[in-house]
């Protein structure tokens, strides 16, 4: 059986192996930090349920320690309340709500941050522990600071940083309103996604420093940005290659909506192929045309529910080709991702990198190639 040290020397060799171009520093922080303080126990889910069950997989168990050392997202917390030690016998079904982020993905956001020693980093989102004590064994414990939501996450966290033997500042509270003490920070980093860019967040990092976030919605599609700070409450930047996702802050997450029931429309062809929604890009870009809508369905039978309105979109295959789809309610939804779409595809279809953002006293602008050209708002 191998032990903690061996298995996480051979993920961090892989990580390296990955990242060739990996700084010494951050080489030497992957192959130190002993994530196993940080996940005593998680949820695995199992295969083949509908909807997902979970699994607790508890310290010393078989197989415990080697999923610590994959390079796997492992779940934490169900429902905002639910952790492994709370279940004491089968699986439990749940929305994961705090997990400890696959490693290879925290350490590329670290190293995207461009974060160097004597920054000051304001992170949001400690989670289990894991990504702030990579950040503190980089950067010394002095000059990061932590944010989490949950204090029953947060306080496992600070029990395992402790063990870990580190101390960073750390914070309960909405890490959506930034430090509550305020202060200047060089760089601002976010382990949760976000529909739009906080504005305390926009005031807490100096002119010149950076801002690493994932932008994401009620479609629950997502999609990394690095912002540089121009001034107070100002920013621009782009999204960056790859595909990160992140469970959305809970402020920012949809209210609660009830069953959804399908209800007659007005039919029309559609002029976009549905099944453009399935793609990582397009369906970021339908989110952002119709940013209050949560998506259901794949392929040509997709439904969009706008949780303020109630509007109302679905789409089939067409009898005799092609696609129909079925609209009601005071927006248009299908009409908005129609147009969005098409825009993207009259683009070359790129993939997020091909898309900047702007913020300014006037909102906050996402747009494709180029800041004059067309984009859409984020809602604030």
């Amino acid at each position: 059986m191998s032990t903690a040290s061996q298995l996480r020397a051979a993920l961090a060799a892989r990580l390296i192996e990955d990242a060739p171009s990996m700084e010494p520093e951050w080489r030497r922080t992957v192959q130190t930090v002993p994530r196993e303080l940080f996940t005593g126990s998680y949820f695995r889910p199992v295969a083949g349920t509908v909807p997902t069950t979970y699994r607790p997989v508890r310290e010393g168990e078989p197989g415990w320690l080697e999923g610590v050392y994959s390079d796997e997202t492992l779940i934490t917390q169900l429902d905002g309340r639910i952790r492994p030690d709370d279940v004491t016998e089968g699986a439990v079904t749940g929305s994961p709500s705090s997990s400890s982020t696959l490693p290879s993905l925290v350490l590329r956001m670290w190293r995207q941050l461009g974060a160097e020693t004597g920054h000051r980093v304001l992170e949001i989102g400690t989670g289990t522990g894991y990504s702030t004590a990579l950040g503190a064994h980089r950067l010394g414990d002095a000059d990061l600071t932590s944010v989490e939501y949950d204090p029953v996450v947060g306080g496992a966290a600070s029990a395992a940083l402790k063990a870990a033997g580190f101390a960073p500042r750390l914070i309960i509270g909405d890490g959506l309103r930034g430090d509550p003490d305020g202060g200047s920070y060089d760089r601002l980093i976010a382990t949760c996604s976000v529909r739009y860019v906080p504005l305390p967040w926009l005031h807490h990092v100096k002119p010149g420093g950076k801002i690493l976030v994932t932008l994401s919605g009620w479609s629950y599609a997502n999609a990394l940005a690095l912002l540089d700070v121009t001034g107070p409450g100002q920013a621009t930047g782009r999204f960056l290659p790859g595909c990160t996702s992140f469970m959305i802050a809970r402020p920012h997450d949809r209210p609660p909506r009830p069953t959804l029931v399908l209800l007659p429309g007005d039919e029309r062809p559609s002029r976009i192929d549905p099944a453009k929604l399935d793609d990582w890009t397009g369906g970021w870009v339908a989110q952002l045309a119709a940013p209050s809508a949560e998506r259901m369905g794949a392929g040509a039978e997709q439904i969009l529910w706008d949780v303020s309105t109630g509007s109302q979109a679905r789409t089939a295959p067409g009898a005799d080709g092609g696609w129909t789809v079925v609209q009601r309610g005071p927006v248009r939804l299908w009409d908005r991702v129609e147009q969005a779409v098409q825009l993207w595809q009259a683009a070359g279809e790129p993939h997020q990198e091909g898309f900047g953002i702007t913020v300014s006293a006037t909102g906050q602008w996402v747009w494709l190639a180029t800041e004059d050209g067309p984009g859409w708002y984020l809602p604030i």
